[in-house]
């Protein structure tokens, strides 16, 4: 009744857009920092003003990414250099940290006005895996993640947590690498071929599939679900509540697995 793999013992989920509805403030809390950085850089230089977009831009070279990786990867895409700087540059400097530092005021400043809640069906979903005794943990590029889940409520659903602070202590490369989901599966003791990975984002998907995990789950909220399963998603859903309808799953859409394993074309599930 869980929607997944026999073999499946461990679930690992991405935050932003999987388990909280804060994707699209963090896509705001961007849009603004960068549209602010390039209207100025026009002034002073000439260049016209192309704005940050957030069907474009956003889940091509920022969606769940590491915060400073998300920068460059941006930059890189509208050729333009800016020193790297370091963790400990103001958000004034015009530095990648310091374009990073500039986003994450804004997008702290933008939770505590919203206030944060989790998808109802997220909820249900991780209390379903707890009463089913499966092995869970969030997987998070946010350095706010701990403090999202908590205000959400959830923290306790989730034994596990590797996010931002965690992949730096332990030196671990950012999605699209494979290496915060293995981690958080080991943490689990579980193998990657025994764990699920749950992404809004295409970084976070190709990480599902760089790391051979058993089976990688696009949740799809934004009508990407085609882009998500060319990156490397098993299936795409709208919500995680529709993995505990018995049967079909409404929404659910699939494709052929790359251990060749069928996932349903037709809406259902294997």
């Amino acid at each position: 009744m869980l929607g997944l793999p026999e073999q499946i013992k461990a679930c690992l989920f991405d935050l932003d857009g999987v388990l909280t509805p804060t994707a699209a403030v963090h896509a705001a809390a961007w849009k603004e920092m960068f549209d602010a950085f390039l209207e100025q850089r026009a002034r002073h230089g000439g260049d016209p003003f192309v704005p940050f977009s957030v069907h474009d831009d956003y889940p091509a070279y920022v969606d769940g990414r590491p915060r400073a990786d998300g920068v460059r990867s941006f930059l890189a895409s509208r050729r333009i250099g800016l020193p790297v700087g370091s963790p400990a540059d103001p958000p004034t400097a015009q530095t990648v940290h310091g374009l990073g530092k500039r986003k994450n005021e804004i997008v702290t400043a933008r939770l505590r006005q919203g206030g944060i809640a989790a998808y109802p069906g997220s909820v249900r979903y991780l209390r379903a895996l707890a009463d089913a005794g499966v092995g869970r943990a969030v997987v998070s590029s946010s350095a706010n993640c701990a403090q999202v889940l908590t205000a959400a409520g959830i923290d306790g659903l989730l034994p596990v947590r590797i996010d931002a602070a965690v992949a730096a202590r332990e030196r671990l490369a950012g999605k699209p690498a494979p290496d915060t989901y293995l981690a958080a599966a080991r943490k689990l003791r579980a193998e990657p071929w025994q764990s699920a990975v749950f992404e809004d984002a295409l970084a976070g998907v190709e990480a599902g599939r760089a790391g051979g995990f058993g089976f990688v789950v696009g949740v799809d909220r934004v009508g990407h679900a085609d882009a998500l399963l060319t990156h490397g998603a098993d299936i795409t859903i709208p919500d995680l509540a529709v993995l505990l309808e018995p049967g079909e799953q409404p929404g659910a859409h699939g494709r052929a697995d790359r251990a060749g394993r069928a996932t349903a074309d037709d809406g259902s599930l294997s």
